[in-house]
């Protein structure tokens, strides 16, 4: 009977190998189809087994095919961006296109085999959903998801659409719609609300909304699965709508408020029995909606303090989090932001996030360092207590498109902490940067870390990146990248400088420049950044077709004029300060003037156009009424509140 049962165990296993293999090899085929319509048929892809339970892949060529193996979806596609990137020298960002190969293919000579020492590459951060996802459909997914594959990605967070799944819990508990009519917010808000910071705001959320990306979201973890990816779906962390203080007037509520101008949002106490059962009952209904991969998204106290300091009310809290998890998937794994351990260092010292982290066994938990290059937090916690723990990439604030970047920590840093002794758990690299779609080079720099376990050469890094980027290897233009190194992509050590400046023309009307509204403090000295333009100029006859060049000179052409606008104001300010009318009509209209001028240039890619946006959210709507309070909503002025 024992030998029977062997038998049957290792044969189930096997066809369970079997049937993920073909998922892997027919998800990445229709990828590299997707990405290569016409030269397609020139790759063949096969699957190997993974090296010590991490990915690994290879690249060869027989004749003339190319043959990309790997041991999951991600590995295979990954193995495809790497030669086309290495051998055919191209390149797929958000912001620039290379894709012109040869009509032959360059052969690989020698084969190619790589590893990764990152079980997991972590993808994408709430605020990412709303600063540049809010209006997304199927068709920008897609695109975002093949770009994950390419890019090593495996782990994404995948929340679209969670508030269908609420209302029917909610719903089945007796609320009413009245009841939740002011706890959804509109689909602009929707990050602040999982966080748990704000309620109602641009609301109420329709029906039909709600639907529509609950379908959307099937589509999403169905693609992610089918390429071997394991998302992180949503868990309860104990925002409750208002109306459940009348609805269970014996709950342990808490108000809390964001000091943003918003009303009270109510979180439920952890000690309170229905905690436990509400976690389990959204779990449960979530599971049987979409599946699990036993990966759960929960951050408490997100930019709101805990009601006491006391060690044990904080690992009891965090016991009681995870036993909610627990008990609805007992292979429950709690992936927790670690943006609480840096957004407010006061409160969390050694003995408050130790207690956090200690009540939760190590294998239940995995923590994000949610801006490590900017302060690792994995330094100062021991490496997380003996959690594992992912290094990850923030760098972008608030969705702003202004060029900055910490190049030479992207490139060295994530060996240095992976080859740390006191690094503690390093398990993954990843990306949690609040909005996409802006300064490529750093994300494929980060993404390059994947692949290797020593840090990266920029010396031989960057060159080979513009020539991928440009299509060709111009002087002029790899000096000009050289000097954006030095300046834009560089932060000094003796400064600290937590993200990118923006323009003075972003602030609201002040004669303050160095307003809360508008950090104005560069990284590098203005006039710096003129000879990488001039470069830029110098270099566009070669270059100018290439995508990725016209997006790249558009760029550096607005900082350069986006630096020169704080001048500008600082002179018409000091006019006007001294009662000088004719300097300050003269200095101010030149303000004015630069603005149009910036429109004007921005009017000629489509990355930086309002257009886009608001065309999105109106696709969502299914009447005309509909469509026009998205359009409303999403052109507000406070749709991004980071």
């Amino acid at each position: 009977m024992k030998l029977k049962i062997y038998f049957l165990a290792a044969f189930l296993v096997f066809a369970f190998a079997k049937t993920r293999a073909q998922t892997d090899l027919s998800a990445s085929n229709a990828l590299i189809k997707r990405v290569l319509p016409k030269q397609h048929q020139a790759f063949l892809t096969e699957s190997i087994a993974a090296e010590n339970g991490l990915d690994v892949f290879e690249i060869e060529s027989k004749k003339n095919t190319i043959i990309l193996r790997g041991s999951s979806g991600v590995a295979i596609t990954s193995a495809f961006y790497y030669y086309l990137t290495e051998y055919a020298h191209c390149q797929i960002t958000w912001n620039g296109v290379n894709l012109k190969l040869p009509q032959n293919l360059p052969m690989v000579k020698n084969k190619v085999r790589k590893s990764t020492p990152y079980e997991y590459r972590y993808y994408l951060n709430y605020c990412t959903f709303n600063y540049s996802m809010s209006w997304w459909g199927w068709a920008r997914w897609e695109k975002e998801i093949d770009w994950m594959a390419l890019h090593g990605i495996n782990m994404p967070l995948a929340i679209t659409g969670e508030e269908y799944t609420w209302y029917l819990v909610y719903k089945e508990m007796g609320f009413s719609d009245t009841d939740l009519k002011d706890f959804f917010t509109g689909p602009a808000y929707f990050s602040w609300f999982w966080m748990g910071n704000i309620d109602g705001w641009g609301g109420p959320l329709p029906i039909d909304w709600m639907k529509s990306h609950f379908e959307l979201q099937k589509k999403i973890l169905a693609r992610q699965r089918s390429l071997g990816m394991k998302p992180i779906l949503p868990a309860f962390t104990g925002h409750v709508p208002a109306a459940f203080k009348k609805k269970f007037p014996n709950a342990k509520l808490k108000a809390t408020n964001w000091t943003n101008g918003f009303a009270d949002t109510y979180i439920l106490d952890s000690e309170d029995p229905m905690f436990a059962s509400i976690g389990k009952k959204f779990l449960q209904k979530q599971t049987a909606l979409l599946g699990t991969d036993h990966l759960y998204s929960a951050d408490t106290f997100n930019e709101n303090e805990p009601p006491s300091a006391e060690p044990e009310f904080l690992s009891k809290l965090s016991a009681r989090v995870y036993d909610g998890m627990a008990q609805a998937d007992p292979q429950a794994i709690w992936v927790m932001q670690g943006w609480l351990f840096y957004s407010d260092r006061k409160f969390w010292k050694e003995p408050q996030t130790e207690a956090l982290l200690k009540a939760v066994p190590n294998d239940k938990m995995i923590l994000l360092d949610l801006a490590t290059e900017i302060e690792p937090v994995w330094k100062r916690t021991a490496g997380f207590y003996g959690k594992p723990w992912i290094w990850n990439m923030l760098h972008n604030f608030g969705g702003n498109t202004n060029l900055f970047g910490r190049m030479d920590v992207i490139a060295e840093a994530p060996a240095q902490a992976l080859n740390h002794p006191q690094g503690g758990k390093m398990k993954g690299i990843g990306l949690t940067m609040e909005g996409i779609e802006q300064n490529p080079v750093l994300y494929e720099l980060m993404m390059a870390n994947v692949w290797q376990s020593k840090p990266i050469d920029l010396k031989t890094w960057l060159p080979n990146f513009v020539l991928n980027r440009y299509g060709k290897n111009n002087p002029n233009a790899q000096k000009a990248w050289q000097i954006l190194r030095k300046t834009v992509y560089h932060v000094p050590a003796d400064k600290y400088i937590r993200d990118g400046a923006e323009s003075i023309i972003q602030a609201r009307p002040t004669f303050d420049s160095l307003t809360r509204w508008a950090k104005t403090t560069l990284n590098y000295h203005e006039r710096d950044l003129l000879p990488a333009w001039d470069e830029l100029i110098k270099a566009a006859p070669a270059c100018q077709n290439s995508d990725g060049f016209q997006y790249d000179v558009v760029d550096v052409t607005r900082q350069a004029m986006a630096n020169y606008a704080l001048p500008l104001q600082r002179s018409f300010v000091a006019a006007y300060q001294r009662k000088d009318m004719a300097t300050f009509k003269a200095e101010s209209q030149k303000f004015l003037e630069l603005i149009d001028d910036m429109d004007r240039l921005l009017a000629t890619r489509k990355d930086f156009m309002l257009g886009p946006w608001v065309n999105q959210a109106r696709a969502w709507g299914n009447t005309p009424g509909r469509k026009s309070a998205l359009r409303n909503e999403c052109k507000r002025p406070d749709y991004a509140l980071g």
